[in-house]
């Protein structure tokens, strides 16, 4: 089962810690249940946006790495 986003950021080209900073700037705008899809080229986002969307409280429902790119769902909890 695929799930879309209800928004998307392109951070590609942005370091830490602007990766963090607009996921936790566009989750706000959210929705309870609302999804957001986060593209980064920096691969310290892989551990500061999954460690951020745990502390938060929120659901990484995936995240996709290719050679270049990370790609995370989160899902909006609270």
């Amino acid at each position: 089962m695929s799930t879309s986003a209800t928004k998307s950021i392109d951070a590609r080209g942005l370091y830490c810690p602007e990766p963090v900073f607009r996921t936790k700037m566009e989750i706000e705008r959210l929705k309870i249940g609302d999804v957001l899809k986060v593209v980064t080229d920096d691969p310290e986002s892989e551990e500061d946006i999954s460690r951020w969307v745990n502390r938060n409280g929120h659901q990484l429902i995936s995240l996709n790495k290719s050679e270049k790119e990370l790609e995370f769902l989160i899902k909006k909890a609270k």
